[in-house]
């Protein structure tokens, strides 16, 4: 397993650098740079801020000279839109984008982990077809549909929720649900075919023929090999939920990350907008690496694979 997580490390710092590289140059692709824009700055003006930004040097300077600060001193850089530091700014968002990430998972496995249960136990049922029927509309329909949908028939019409902000623990209730839809979707689905697997094993049927209740072979023999398929998916899911939600966070004025990323493309700000997928980018590969390790404590047989 040691040298399992070793490997996984590796690779993970190698999908880091190769991230910067596409996003670093994709950005010096963009047109313009951050000090153009509608306002009429002085050209001296301009080049000063570019010296102090240290965009007037080569493009493999620049590149290097980031990855070091990256690595040595673990910052991000200053943002040339709003002059702080991008360290600071994602700090400040992150624990929001976080809590929100976290509400909506929960939610997602609460209602996906059941209702995948529930449809393999119950296969070709009119709960299996339900149960899917719903899954599947949660995968199709978009955030962007769904939150305004929740705003007008929950929001508006119970005084329980409001439309949009983030002043109370309630606030996360409507844009949570908006944006686990989709993963709860994926979930249920996931634990359905896990378990219908497990299911046609020779050592479940033996259970069912020693009489034992169907709630205890479910939960004591094949829930735990059931849920791998989702187990897995889960580590990633988290991390797409909360660097996938500046869209959800854009419809409720949730003050996350998101708002960064697309504030950060429309000033051309190359720091922040850095400094976020390179944050996002860690975040997927630590969940992925902690799925991984989740995955082989359940399945001995994953665990000696890996080692």
């Amino acid at each position: 397993m040691l040298r399992f997580i070793a490997n996984r490390f590796l690779q993970g710092i190698i999908v880091l650098i190769a991230l910067y590289t596409i996003t670093f140059f994709l950005i010096k692709a963009m047109p313009g740079d951050p000090f153009t824009g509608e306002k009429n700055i002085a050209e001296e003006t301009k080049e000063l801020m570019r010296e102090k930004y240290g965009l007037n040097d080569s493009v493999f300077t620049q590149y290097f000279l980031y990855l070091k600060n990256v690595f040595t001193e673990g910052s991000l850089g200053i943002s040339t839109s709003k002059a702080h530091s991008v360290n600071e700014m994602i700090g400040q968002s992150f624990p929001v984008s976080c809590v929100l990430g976290i509400t909506a998972l929960l939610i997602a496995i609460a209602v996906g982990v059941p209702l995948g249960v529930a449809s393999a136990v119950r296969q070709n049922s009119w709960i299996d077809y339900s149960s899917m029927a719903w899954a599947m509309i949660g995968i199709c329909v978009p955030a962007f549909t769904v939150g305004p949908i929740l705003q007008i028939f929950l929001a508006m019409k119970l005084p329980l929720f409001n439309v949009a902000g983030w002043s109370s623990p309630r606030d996360v209730v409507l844009p949570a649900i908006t944006l686990g839809l989709v993963t709860t979707a994926y979930i249920a689905r996931l634990t359905r075919s896990g378990m219908l697997e497990i299911l046609s094993q020779d050592y479940i049927r033996t259970a069912h023929a020693k009489g034992l209740p169907i709630s205890r072979v479910v939960m004591k023999h094949a829930l735990r090999g059931g849920l791998l398929p989702a187990v897995a998916y889960i580590g990633p899911a988290f991390a797409a939920l909360i660097s996938g939600s500046f869209i959800v966070e854009t419809i409720f004025q949730v003050p996350g990350m998101g708002q960064h990323f697309v504030n950060a493309t429309k000033a051309r700000d190359p720091f922040l907008l850095q400094g976020v997928v390179l944050f996002f980018g860690l975040l997927i590969v630590i969940m992925n690496l902690a799925a991984d390790i989740l995955t082989g404590l359940l399945n001995p047989r994953v665990r000696l694979t890996q080692e």
